[in-house]
């Protein structure tokens, strides 16, 4: 079976394929896959600090928070903004 040491491997290495892939489509042309970069980088985000966490990296783990924030403004702002329609000026 596996070992904490051999798990936590395995999560640096998929954190690291993830975020290089999270590069990729952030750097996209086309929206959809700008957002879907954003998500990604939240869970190579998530990723990094749980591998941080066990090996007391503690600026690599705040670094991931802080990133994590930026990441949610990066979806948030990929998404479509709802415009309200103007209302109609009744004129008396």
């Amino acid at each position: 079976m596996y070992s904490l040491e051999n798990l936590l491997d395995l999560i640096q290495w998929l954190a690291m394929i993830i975020t290089i892939t999270a590069t990729w489509y952030v750097a996209a042309e086309r929206k959809d896959n700008r957002n879907w970069g954003f998500w990604l980088y939240l869970l190579s985000n998530l990723l990094w600090f749980i591998w941080a966490i066990p090996h007391r990296a503690w600026a690599l783990a705040t670094m991931q928070v802080i990133l994590a924030g930026m990441n949610i403004r990066g979806v948030k702002n990929s998404e479509p903004k709802q415009t309200k329609k103007p209302e109609k000026v009744k004129v008396k």
